[in-house]
């Protein structure tokens, strides 16, 4: 264990075997067990809303299993997307440079989500609405996404230097994987879990909008703020 906490301060302070310039190789290794420790850390968390109640505790498990499959499946899907662009904008060549900077990010914002547990935690135990804690990890993984970025534009920064082109495919690559990340937290869920429903891996009617259900909490949520 503190052999993996050196090397995530190692990581955040971008030294050492993380160093912008060191080899990739030494570096994917361990930010994949980033995104699957501490992914998993905060999927535990996230799912202690309903989980921690009897005959639910395996609703742990299974978001513990989720977080990193979200991020790695949303990660997946975009790639390909990614690539494209890369290449009809003429940056093939540093493609290599720019998939480390992206695998970075997701670990990043897996170490950040894991940092957040305790916040999660404490406005489980402050608030008991479900739509609220829904809302509530959304903003989790929103401030998340908004320190991994930080870690991406250091892996960019030289890639920016090279060309104009790399800022608009970072532009890209953030716009369109939240954007892919939503409907895929959609289908994979549940996560936090409804105290009012079994316990599943996956729910029954998993397929659907996203966006019209996420517009629907925001309008319930200002109803209630203006109600007070």
């Amino acid at each position: 264990m503190r052999s993996v906490l050196q090397a995530v301060d190692e990581f955040l302070h971008g030294r050492g075997r993380f160093a912008v310039g060191a080899p990739v190789a030494a570096q994917v290794k361990w930010l994949l067990m980033f995104v699957l420790i501490f992914g998993a850390l905060y999927g535990a968390v996230m799912a202690s809303y309903s989980g921690l109640a009897a005959g639910r505790l395996h609703h742990l498990l299974y978001v513990a299993i989720k977080v990193p499959m979200l991020l790695l499946a949303t990660f997946a899907l975009c790639l390909p997307s990614f690539f494209v662009v890369n290449t009809v904008a003429g940056l093939r060549a540093d493609l290599g440079d720019a998939l480390k900077a992206l695998v970075a990010t997701q670990a990043c914002l897996t170490i950040a989500l894991a940092s957040l547990g305790p916040v999660t935690a404490f406005f489980y135990i402050c608030s008991m609405d479900y739509s609220m804690a829904v809302l509530f990890n959304g903003a989790m993984f929103a401030l998340a996404c908004f320190a991994a970025q930080m870690v991406m534009r250091r892996y960019y920064e030289p890639l920016m230097h090279r060309s104009r082109r790399h800022r608009a495919m970072l532009y890209f690559w953030f716009f369109f994987y939240a954007f892919v990340g939503i409907e895929m937290g959609w289908v994979l869920r549940p996560f936090i879990g409804d105290p009012g429903r079994p316990v599943a891996f996956f729910r029954a009617d998993a397929w659907g909008n996203a966006y019209v259900v996420v517009a629907r909490l925001i309008g319930r949520f200002l109803e209630n703020l203006f109600a007070w």
